[in-house]
């Protein structure tokens, strides 16, 4: 329970609902409650009748205990009563308005309980929409190591299928347990005005009712846990199948996928049906005790009412108390089932907990730095460790870069020039060194300023299930301007492969660019970022999937565009047709060489050894004419 207390905010918030929904349920079972009293009455009244008609000499004693046990019941029955005795009403006449009478109170108390589901539901639906936004405003606020650690099918479940189980507590789960505790309030306390013995009798089996709530309850949250993880891990290999559905049938492997999320959906459904089976024999269980209750109360009461040991029970008094005990049947029978709500919605909440209390490693600084950037860029003897790995990516990284430099990082995989970018990014800070823009620590930086002012193109391409002119203006706040989304579609070099697409920039391309060519996928890409009109481009290996001619056009573009900035372009390909200010070459976290590409083809080092593999390759290359 103590997991729950995170949610106690949104109670306060939305404190006026919750305040008349609680409101709204005493009322609803105040009007119920009159009911068993109404009817105890009536039929205490039919049985003077009888006895008037046919033993009158037993009539003074017999309508003494009915008045007597009429004092007890509730201020607004004895004044209706009080009405009906004073008042010129035959005896069919009070039978006829008393049936009018609970007909009404049936009504309102119908009424009230519409009330409570629009107030104390409709409360539980408000928090789950905020509990939603929050756990999603977090995840976006998690660095990116997170997101390395943990698997999306496990994110998507827990801001999914957990909210929902939180929210049952918020709303059903708190309804039912309120009307149970008002419901059980009232009742006890009219029956042990009545007859103490008797509610004491009716109220016996309780005591085990509660012994078997909280030992079952046990079991039931361990179970729902165990069952919420699995969930999460069927998620994740469905979300991951689906993702790589392409892969999966490229390499025949439907089988074995199949074979492997079976495997997860098997366990899933045997926890499952455990805990079903667990219910099953829970929920007849309580039925069962109530109904004893109800057996109790019709033979104790009756024998008590025949030998007249308790002369404040009559027939009427046995009426009553079996509607008083209907009238427990569901709250208390949803005992377990609120019980084993609050108990899943405290194990989903200690879940979503996990992450809400998982603070970022790369926090925003409390007095941000808002500054403009000119582009000046300084590695200062950076290292860097990853974190999940322990892979040490850059050893003592020193680079400064002037206002308006064009560098290119060249490397094999895994020799840290992806690194570079994301430590410039502050997508993770340095371990050793700091990064600075303008002579500012980018730790000083607000994080949003910073990747606002830095265009960055990933290696990973990613685009969204939108149309293309959405993807290309992504960065961009408020709506689209489409005279720039063309201009940075041109300086891409994508402008006329979208121009012969039927619904040209508003065609969707499916989820993560499905429908586009890997070259496609990369310009729209390119073209995100240069939309921004930034000081800092970083371009990190974006032109793999590009052919020749079409490289040499978006580099002549980019020659023109990138004028006036700063420009680092990470790749693994020399690019000869660009007039690099620095060429940083990157061997094992390290920089081997540095130079322009007449100054690093004269150390014949490694840089010239890349320059002459790749002229061999184009040289081998059939023309393309």
């Amino acid at each position: 329970m103590k997991h729950l207390k995170a949610i106690n905010k949104y109670f306060w918030k939305y404190r006026w609902r919750f305040l008349f929904g609680i409101l709204f349920v005493i009322l609803s079972n105040y009007f119920k409650i009159l009911s068993p009293q109404l009817t105890g009455f009536v039929i205490d009244e039919v049985q003077l009748e009888l006895v008037q008609k046919n033993a009158p000499d037993h009539f003074p004693a017999r309508a003494a205990n009915v008045a007597e046990k009429q004092s007890r019941y509730d201020i607004s029955v004895q004044e209706l009563i009080h009405t009906y005795n004073h008042g010129d009403l035959s005896f069919g006449q009070k039978i006829v308005w008393t049936g009018i009478v609970l007909l009404t109170l049936a009504i309102l108390s119908g009424f009230f309980l519409f009330l409570m589901r629009q107030t104390i539901i409709v409360m539980s639906r408000y928090i789950e929409y905020d509990q939603k936004n929050e756990v999603f405003n977090h995840y976006l606020k998690l660095d990116s190591n997170f997101y390395k650690t943990h698997s999306t099918g496990d994110l998507m479940n827990r801001i999914a299928e957990d909210v929902s189980r939180v929210r049952m507590y918020t709303g059903p789960a708190l309804m039912y347990f309120i009307n149970l505790a008002i419901t059980i309030g009232f009742s006890v306390f009219f029956m042990y005005k009545t007859s103490k013995m008797l509610t004491l009798y009716v109220l016996a089996p309780l005591p085990l009712l509660a012994i078997i709530i909280y030992w079952v309850n046990t079991i039931i949250n361990k179970k729902s846990e165990r069952i919420q993880s699995l969930l999460s891990d069927l998620t994740t290999n469905a979300q991951e199948s689906y993702s790589g559905i392409r892969v999966i049938k490229s390499f025949v492997q439907e089988k074995a996928m199949f074979a492997f999320f079976n495997k997860n959906s098997e366990e899933y459904k045997d926890n499952a049906i455990g805990l079903a089976k667990l219910e099953a024999v829970y929920f007849p269980t309580m039925a069962l005790l109530i109904g004893l209750s109800t057996l109790m109360t019709i033979m104790i009461g009756g024998i008590y009412a025949i030998k007249g040991n308790d002369p404040s029970i009559t027939i009427g008094t046995i009426a009553e108390f079996v509607m008083y005990v209907n009238m427990l049947t569901f709250p208390v029978s949803a005992i377990g089932w609120t019980a084993s709500m609050i108990q899943r919605a405290a194990a989903s909440q200690k879940r979503l907990n996990e992450f809400l209390y998982t603070d970022t490693a790369i926090p925003n600084p409390e007095q941000a730095l808002k500054p403009s950037m000119e582009g000046a860029i300084a590695f200062n003897h950076v290292n860097f460790v990853y974190p999940n790995t322990g892979i040490h990516a850059l050893k003592d990284f020193d680079l400064h870069i002037r206002k308006g430099e064009k560098i290119a990082i060249i490397g094999h995989t895994g020799s840290g020039k992806t690194t570079i970018a994301q430590l410039l990014l502050r997508m993770y800070d340095p371990t050793g060194g700091n990064v600075e823009i303008d002579g500012t620590d980018v730790r000083r930086i607000d994080l949003q300023t910073l990747r606002k002012q830095v265009s960055y193109v990933p290696q990973d391409v990613f685009l969204f299930s939108d149309s293309i002119s959405s993807n290309i203006s992504f960065g961009l706040d408020g709506e689209p301007d489409m005279a720039k989304v063309q201009l940075a579609a041109r300086h891409a070099s994508v402008e006329k492969e979208i121009a012969g697409f039927h619904e040209q920039y508003n065609t969707m391309i499916g989820e993560r660019g499905v429908t586009l060519s890997g070259g496609q996928k990369q310009r729209i890409s390119i073209a995100r970022a240069l939309i921004k009109d930034p000081h800092v481009v970083v371009f990190d290996d974006c032109l793999s999937a590009v052919d020749a001619r079409t490289e040499k056009e978006i580099l002549g573009n980019l020659n023109r565009y990138l004028k006036d900035k700063t420009a680092i372009i990470i790749t693994h390909r020399i690019f000869t047709l660009f007039d690099f200010d620095q060429i940083i070459v990157m061997e094992e976290g390290k920089m081997v060489e540095r130079g322009t590409h007449s100054e690093l083809l004269a150390q014949n080092g490694y840089y010239a050894y890349l320059y002459e593999q790749q002229l061999s390759e184009r040289s081998d290359a059939p023309d393309d004419n």
